[in-house]
């Protein structure tokens, strides 16, 4: 029933931030992503809790995130850097949720020959537009790389749930890609576009992950 409420509350609250983001209304961007948020933390807060370690973490990664969602919906430019922190917390959470989990196993080497790889167009990409920013990005980009490799062991840790092992992989995946949509915007060319494809991304991932949470026994 719970789950129900929230497949049914998240669409339209998604609707309504995007259309605040069109119009760039700030003022109201805050209340509506942040109850977003909330939503997917509570989300895992009511899922079954079958391995302690895992819905600790991962709840935890998912409060990060929160602090970083708010972060990123306050006008002050100086919040982009706390919020990249947060994120980073919050990945870090998940990085570890993963990997002791799942440990290393016949995905893992694919994983991180893939996200290396990946890792490494995307800060050739931004390199030339972070000045300042560079070294923290860099930080990020192996973090996350890090966070994405450990799904791809989830994934391969064939006595998890089959459902649960592909919700984390999907949801790790749309929050690696909605990342690169975040890092566009702040860095290379600001606009709409960014957020229209980059936020519904970001909150499937959120969402996929905190429904894994009553999935995976690790």
């Amino acid at each position: 029933m719970l789950n129900a409420l929230v497949l049914i509350a998240v669409p339209p609250l998604l609707a309504t931030l995007l259309f605040f983001e069109r119009k760039d209304d700030r003022r109201r961007i805050l209340p509506v992503k942040t109850a977003l948020s909330i939503l997917f933390v509570a989300t895992a807060v009511v899922q079954p809790h079958l391995s302690a370690g895992y819905t600790m973490l991962v709840i935890i990664g998912l409060i990060f995130c929160l602090g970083g969602d708010v972060f990123l919906a306050l006008p002050d430019e100086s919040m982009f850097r706390r919020g990249l922190f947060s994120f980073l917390a919050g990945h870090v959470c998940y990085i570890a949720a993963f990997t002791l989990t799942a440990g290393v196993n016949r995905l893992t080497p694919a994983g991180i020959v893939l996200t290396a790889a990946a890792g490494g167009v995307v800060f050739r990409w931004l390199q030339p537009h972070l000045g300042a920013m560079r070294r923290p990005v860099l930080v990020y980009i192996v973090v996350i790389s890090l966070m994405l490799c450990g799904a791809f062991s989830i994934l391969g840790m064939a006595s998890l749930s089959a459902q649960g092992r592909w919700l984390v992989f999907a949801g790790a995946l749309c929050f690696y890609v909605s990342d690169i949509f975040v890092a566009r915007d702040q860095f290379i060319k600001n606009t709409f576009i960014n957020r229209l494809a980059g936020l519904p991304l970001y909150y499937a991932g959120q969402f996929m992950i905190a429904f894994s949470v009553g999935l995976l026994a690790g």
